[in-house]
């Protein structure tokens, strides 16, 4: 087993180097999985005790280690408020329950692999991924960062059609380029050539170039539509740290417009600011907001510019009269829902309002529910309240008073492909995405965070507009070029004519198709699996 397991660890190395932030080394992952699959193979076919856990041990190994390398600034989001102990607790959570769910993955695949030909079995192995990967983006422990789709962020050219599938298309590109570059690999291993070798590498060949080339055609051809909108983007680089202590309220909103002054034209129609730079000492309410020295100071910076428009994150809370919501606490005879929300400001009086939906497991709501509720104050620690955080079930688009829809997306939502679409639908003809990495640090995640963004760009069409606190803020256009980017940790605003979009692609239109077909297809691969245990029970049983 010794040689197996080191074949896993190649694979996760692999799976590692080809990940993003690496520039252009994604293509690495059409042979990632193969030393694994090898290992896998030679467990299958080996005179080994207890094959289904050796099976999934492998599997194991390989994703533990390469999701850990890869995410692994997740530690220091959780040691920016807990001892170094309990954030490597916490961190595992992450760390090892994406890399479950993929070993299970190889583990039904063994299962089918015990009853039934290998062509037939790597169907199922495909469909249990990606039922894998839409259980990771659908349930309370929700952590959609390392679906295989998402390792192509840094190499936008060759996915443009991610405008029909979707990262999930990138999914099963991956998973397809692995299965025949590893039976191409195992029948010259072996000296045997059950299927044509040619025809295997001609297929390879063929999976790889065929969207590769097609994707870069498109990409050289493509063209936006006209339809201009002056855009400013602003990156206040206020210590995440600092932000409820030192730095008063009044004094991180003066920022805010004095970089944005710097590089606003009189034509600027939209000031984006990153997730939560609206703030008071005690949140705002929303219902009162007119009322607050904040709002006055946006309006009074909004004078010169006709068309301006504030889209900027807000911490805010509402007051019910009863506990209509299941996050709403009590506040003496009424009740109360604290939200990490956006804000769309215009000279009028009219305010917009937008509570962040995909809220992240631990540090914005609890997961679970009352079954978790022992881990309440390890959670308050992480800066969520106790309760979590309000939400509302459906994306909202922001709209101007000249027309203009924005989606405003909340940091983690940017990663979630058919949640935004849901914003396009609903008019919005560019992407707005506000965030705060400051939490994570000089880290990679920062940097893949900004490359997600890409992914969402290309799938709807839209310009992106990105606003970190501390940075990466960026312009990225409708083919996922990245147009305009500040550094890391500069206090800086950025100006850019956009150009808006109104079509809808097919993938916004039709969502994850790729999706259904494999959750279809990983029922009848789980109904082979039974069917033929079954009978092997019955015929036991007679003998």
């Amino acid at each position: 087993m010794r040689n197996n397991y080191l074949l896993a660890l190649l694979s996760a190395f692999i799976l590692w180097l080809a990940w993003p932030p690496i520039p252009y080394s994604s293509v690495l992952l059409f042979i990632g999985f193969v030393p694994l699959l090898v290992a896998i193979e030679q467990v299958i076919r080996g005179d080994y005790k207890n094959k289904g856990r050796k099976v999934f041990g492998l599997a194991f190994l390989t994703c533990f280690v390469w999701n850990t390398a890869s995410i692994y600034w997740v530690y220091n989001a959780m040691n920016a408020f807990l001892d170094a102990f309990p954030s490597l607790m916490v961190a595992l959570v992450p760390y090892t329950l994406g890399p479950v769910l993929m070993a299970c993955a190889f583990r039904l695949y063994y299962q089918m692999r015990k009853r039934n030909n290998i062509l037939l079995s790597f169907m199922g192995l495909i469909s249990f991924w990606i039922a894998y990967e839409y259980l990771h983006q659908s349930w309370e422990l929700a952590f959609p960062w390392m679906n295989l789709g998402n390792g192509f962020a840094n190499f936008h050219q060759i996915i443009q059609w991610y405008s029909f599938t979707g990262v999930y298309g990138g999914t099963l590109w991956i998973l397809l380029g692995n299965i025949l570059a590893f039976l191409w690999f195992w029948q010259r291993k072996e000296k045997m050539e059950i299927y044509s070798n040619k025809l295997i590498l001609g297929l390879f060949a063929g999976v790889l170039i065929l969207p590769a080339s097609g994707s870069w055609i498109a990409y050289s051809k493509y063209e936006e539509h006209v339809n201009p909108s002056e855009i400013v983007t602003v990156q206040p680089n206020i210590d995440p740290f600092g932000k409820w202590g030192p730095i008063t309220p009044d004094e991180q909103l003066k920022v805010l417009t004095d970089l944005s002054q710097k590089v606003a034209k009189l034509n600027t129609e939209f000031f984006i600011w990153p997730e939560t730079a609206i703030s008071d000492e005690r949140y705002i309410n929303e219902e009162e907001f007119r009322e607050y020295r904040q709002y006055q100071t946006v309006l009074d910076f909004l004078e010169p510019y006709h068309n301006g428009n504030v889209l900027s994150g807000i911490e805010s809370y509402v007051f019910y009269n009863d506990d209509r919501t299941a996050t709403a606490q009590p506040y003496g005879n009424l009740f109360i829902d604290h939200f990490n929300a956006g804000v769309l400001i215009d000279g009028s009086s009219k305010l917009q309002f937008y509570h962040k939906s995909k809220l992240v497991p631990g540090a914005e709501k609890m997961p679970f529910g009352k079954a978790l509720a022992f881990l309440k104050p390890l959670f308050k620690h992480f800066g969520g309240s106790t309760g979590g955080y309000g939400s509302q079930e459906e994306p909202s688009v922001f709209y101007s008073a000249s027309g203009i829809g924005a989606a405003p997306v909340i940091c983690y939502e940017s990663i979630w492909g058919d949640y935004v679409t849901e914003y396009i639908k609903k008019g919005a003809q560019f992407i707005a995405v506000i965030t705060n990495d400051g939490w994570w640090g000089d880290t990679a995640g920062k940097d893949q965070h900004l490359l997600y963004a890409k992914l969402r760009a290309i799938e709807n069409r839209r310009w992106v507009v990105r606003s970190a606190n501390t940075g990466i803020s960026a312009f990225i256009n409708q083919r996922g070029d990245i147009v305009q980017r500040s550094s890391w940790w500069v206090p800086t605003a950025l100006s850019q004519e956009i150009n808006l979009n109104e079509e809808l692609t097919f993938y916004t239109k039709n969502g994850d198709l790729i999706v259904y077909l494999a959750l279809l297809t990983g029922l009848l691969s789980i109904g082979l699996i039974i069917v033929r245990n079954n009978k092997i029970t019955k015929n036991s049983s007679i003998n």
